[in-house]
């Protein structure tokens, strides 16, 4: 099978209806499934970013899974260059799987303590029986200096590098098969403070210079807005706003996102007293509400929320929202303008 060229008109990956339901069972009775993914639609050009946000439990991480098909999904479609993923068999996955690749969250649990890092690296090259040029020593030494790693520590173990260094070194893995998009989960969020705006950094050399299409999970919305170009944002498997970054992040239309936005000091400019604050509990991915599922803790629910759930449409602007009521307005007064 042949992998699709970076040239090739429409997406690079487009998702639609993609679900993943989670059984589940609770002492003698049988519970509902967790509906950690609900419905998903969203596309990805070649060489483009997009940021997917949202609390914890929202089907971030999950989502990312069954992009590369960690998870088998439970409903819905995975295009990738033009190949049905979802459909795909062994056989067909394994050269798709060289160009579709994921950076973990956690870098200690993510590298086998008993195989060296030069072995790591190249394990995906080995997978997919690849055969760079010069060898597959000379390009796992290229990656390791392409991320930032001495080449000449190709035969040391994980446990004698940093949590930061072990993290370039899962980002050399995913880059060892010349892949057009990475799935970057949460690829910061288990790192000490003063090392995160070098991996972030990083990524972001490496995106522009390789021109990779990047989807990054993430929580950190500043984060997010450094590296992306585009974010989706999600509320309990769902997405609830889609569009270009500085759409999302100067002129939100739905409630939840412009929560999120202004608990964020250096995204908001609200301060504590102009802070969207959210009451009650996030409900059960198990027994999600009725209509728009974040009508229990939006304050513009109305009682056409309840009944009637809101697709994802454009209704002006430049992003698509699923909201009854959207807002119309910028997050924030001008003079308060915060820089990319």
């Amino acid at each position: 099978m042949t992998v699709g060229t970076a040239d090739e008109p429409g997406p690079l990956l487009r998702v639609r209806g993609l679900t993943k339901h989670f059984p589940t069972r609770g002492g003698r009775r049988r519970g509902g499934p967790v509906r950690a993914v609900d419905g998903l639609d969203f596309e990805v050009r070649a060489g483009e970013t997009l940021g997917l946000v949202g609390e914890s439990g929202c089907g971030k991480s999950t989502t990312g899974r069954l992009l590369v098909r960690l998870l088998e999904p439970t409903d819905g479609s995975i295009e990738f260059a033009g190949h049905d993923l979802t459909r795909a068999g062994r056989r067909q996955l394994r050269p798709l799987r060289a160009q579709l690749q994921i950076i973990f969250q956690d870098p200690y649990a993510s590298l086998n303590p008993r195989h060296t890092v030069g072995r790591i690296i190249a394990m995906p090259l080995r997978v997919s029986r690849a055969d760079p040029p010069g060898g597959t020593k000379a390009r796992v030494r290229e990656l390791m200096e392409l991320v930032g790693l001495n080449p000449e520590h190709y035969n040391r173990y994980p446990h004698e590098f940093s949590g930061g260094q072990r993290q370039r070194v899962g980002i050399a893995r995913a880059l060892a098969t010349r892949p057009r998009l990475v799935v970057a989960d949460e690829p910061v969020s288990a790192l000490d403070v003063s090392i995160q705006a070098q991996v972030v950094n990083l990524l972001r050399r490496l995106q522009r210079d390789l021109g990779l299409a990047l989807i990054l999970i993430a929580h950190d919305l500043a984060v997010v807005r450094h590296l992306c170009q585009r974010v989706a944002v999600m509320y309990l498997g769902r997405i609830v706003e889609i569009g270009d970054r500085d759409d999302i992040y100067e002129r939100p239309q739905h409630p939840y996102t412009r929560a999120l936005l202004s608990a964020v000091p250096n995204v908001g400019h609200l301060g504590p007293a102009g802070r969207l604050r959210l009451t009650g509990e996030v409900p059960t991915p198990l027994d999600p509400p009725s209509g728009c599922r974040f009508r229990t803790r939006c304050p513009k629910a109305r009682d056409r929320c309840a009944v009637e759930e809101p697709a994802l449409v454009r209704r002006g602007g430049g992003q698509a929202t699923a909201c009854h009521f959207p807002e119309s307005g910028p997050l924030r007064p001008e003079r308060g303008r915060a820089t990319a």
